[in-house]
């Protein structure tokens, strides 16, 4: 049976394998080991045996600068790591490579001159079968059969390691997202940052940050007083204030604070406001935290915003202010000099009547997230918070600090979509949609995937009966099927007989010359550099589009090569050596693609 890709997915590889390795935000750690050996005249440089996207690129960089030193032109021009691409036509090779084109002239010598000397080299090298010069001087580079079967070796050996690697290790990175108020559910918005902030976190721990997930409880200002007026109303019977919050969960609350407290209308009008303030808020918050915990969103940091202001940090931080001059006084009101610092106009920080803006809690909230020792600040926040960019790096920027170490990423709308007709009201919040509602129309997993798979730069329509169809057009069943049907195929093979030899070394790998198990390593080879990327451009979404196309790619190696030996053909420990070379591709395959559903925070099932 033919799998055909989901038909709601955009053009291919919106992962972006195109540029296969892109410029790491700094320097890797360290490279891979290697073994094998490129020859070019007087040197020798030594790479790995198994030849994967991220080894390619960098080897080919490597021997880019050894043929320029042999030939005595400057080799310092060669960037560390190549662009590598996969050719649209499989008949051009397995990868290709402009170097040539990009360095030559810079270097001193003609595009097609370097782009031959490298060829060279390069056919010398292991793992490498072919490298031909084409056109103006790209490279077509040709890897030989159990050069790249030994990268189903490697995946196996790695397990839930593979994809991961450690150009951001050292660094501590603070990931603020959701955030929301405790003065309803979590909406639709909030949501898509649940699941793409813990989606990011994922993705950066793999790639070797200390990520602290940290949620912003913003428990101080004008909107706790009117979510208090609110539960006091429907407490006492009353219709919500005209600035208040509607919905069940107001009157549900509500009920709890007065049965928890049965004498609480005895209580002076300032004392009921502030039972209902703080028992309310409570309430609302184990919900949101009850909530995300469901959804596969966990936090390491619930940071509370009154507690900038009762520990004096709010004070602390408007002196350093004052004490360096970024603070100064105009009609009465204390200013904060953001447009010295690229904002687009100066903030109050202290209004003319005394009390603190809603910049004076960001603006210590920055200097405590640094002085818990945090070297990247990231902020993720809704659509109408584009001002808040300039804003909070200029903040940073006036306290001393690297406005660099501030990164703010912007998230569009989303909308519920049934037969077409945008979904408007939630049963129980009564004015937006929620992550209850979400969850309960399409679960969770589809939830999830459906807010990570698209760039968070777009706004996101969510069909429900796409994400509820099990069908190929469900993207998140399309690649969960795939998962299912690798591990089908793995106890079809226990049963048979078909086992894999304890050293995976035993394995026949070059008899994987199959077009389609081609293409399959090659696709499971790119996914440490999509996590590279994804972990750079802050970009889970490329993630869930190659788990996809890792899907579709498998699919297609399923239905064009045998996998096991079929009835009346030798089994077991007398079957062909590639049905135990094909199982192992399967087995690689079902690593991967579990690893990235990780990432995701959806299931991985074994059947469906």
């Amino acid at each position: 049976m033919t799998i055909a890709p989901p038909g709601t997915r955009p053009a291919n590889r919106l992962y972006d394998t195109s540029v296969i390795i892109p410029a790491p935000v700094r320097p890797p750690v360290h490279c891979p080991v290697h073994t094998g050996r490129v020859r070019s005249g007087r040197a020798a440089l030594v790479f790995s045996s198994t030849v994967t996207p991220a080894d390619l690129s960098v080897l080919i960089a490597a021997a880019a600068r050894t043929v320029l030193t042999d030939h005595g032109r400057d080799a310092t021009v060669v960037p560390d790591r190549a662009v590598v691409e996969r050719p649209r036509n499989p008949e051009h090779g397995d990868y290709s490579t402009n170097i040539a084109l990009q360095t030559a002239k810079k270097a001193g010598a003609a595009p097609r001159e370097l782009a031959t000397w490298l060829a060279e080299a390069l056919e010398r090298t292991d793992g490498v079968a072919a490298a031909e010069v084409a056109g103006p001087g790209f490279i077509n580079i040709r890897l030989a059969t159990d050069a790249q079967g030994r990268l189903v070796t490697d995946i196996l050996a790695a397990g839930t390691g593979y994809g991961r690697g450690e150009e951001y290790s050292g660094q501590r990175i603070n990931l603020e997202f959701v955030s929301a108020n405790p003065t309803g559910p979590i909406h639709l918005g909030g949501t898509r940052w649940a699941a793409v902030g813990d989606s990011l976190g994922r993705v950066l721990t793999a790639r070797g940050a200390q990520v602290t997930r940290e949620y912003y409880f913003n428990d101080h200002g004008t909107q706790i007083d009117r979510f208090a007026r609110s539960l006091v109303a429907a407490a006492e019977g009353r219709p919500a204030p005209e600035d208040g919050y509607g919905g069940d969960y107001i009157a549900d609350i509500a009920a709890q604070v007065a049965e928890a407290h049965p004498d609480w209308s005895s209580h002076s009008a300032e004392e009921i406001q502030e039972l209902f303030r703080a028992q309310g808020v409570e309430l609302m918050f184990a919900h949101i935290k009850r909530t995300l915990s469901e959804f596969g969103t966990e936090f390491d940091v619930y940071f509370h915003e009154n507690s900038l202001f009762e520990s004096g940090a709010v004070d602390r931080a408007i002196a350093t202010l004052k004490d360096n001059g970024n603070l100064y006084e105009a009609d009465g009101a204390w200013w904060l000099r953001s447009t010295d610092f690229g904002d687009d106009k100066d903030r109050v920080v202290i209004k003319s009547d005394g009390n603190a803006a809603y910049i004076a809690g960001d603006i210590a909230y920055i200097a405590d997230k640094i002085a818990r020792g945090h070297d990247l600040c990231i902020y993720m926040l809704g659509a109408d918070h584009h001002g808040y960019i300039a804003r909070l790096k200029a903040a940073a920027a006036a306290l001393g600090y690297d406005p660099d170490r501030i990164e703010v990423l912007i998230g569009q709308m989303v909308n519920l979509v049934r037969d077409g007709h945008a979904v408007r009201m939630s049963k129980r919040a009564g004015t937006v949609i929620t992550l209850d509602d979400l969850v309960e129309a399409i679960g969770v997993d589809a939830a999830r995937y459906a807010l990570i798979r698209s760039s968070v730069d777009s706004s996101l329509d969510i069909d429900m009966d796409l994400w509820t169809s099990r069908s190929n057009d469900n993207p998140v069943f399309y690649v969960q099927y795939a998962h299912a049907r690798l591990c089908s195929l793995a106890r079809r093979a226990s049963e048979n007989g078909v086992e894999l030899p304890e050293n995976l070394s035993d394995l026949d790998l070059g008899t994987l010359t199959h077009e389609r198990e081609g293409d399959l390593i090659r696709t499971l080879g790119e996914f440490p550099s999509v996590l590279a990327t994804a972990a750079e451009l802050r970009e889970p979404h490329r993630v869930a589009r190659y788990a996809e196309h890792l899907a579709g790619t498998f699919h297609r190696f399923y239905d064009s090569c045998q996998v096991l030996p079929r009835s009346g053909e030798p089994s077991g420990e007398d079957a062909a050596p590639v049905f135990r070379a094909r199982l192992a591709l399967a087995a690689a395959t079902r690593v991967v693609l579990s690893n990235a559903l990780g990432l995701l925070g959806v299931s991985a099932p074994e059947r469906m």
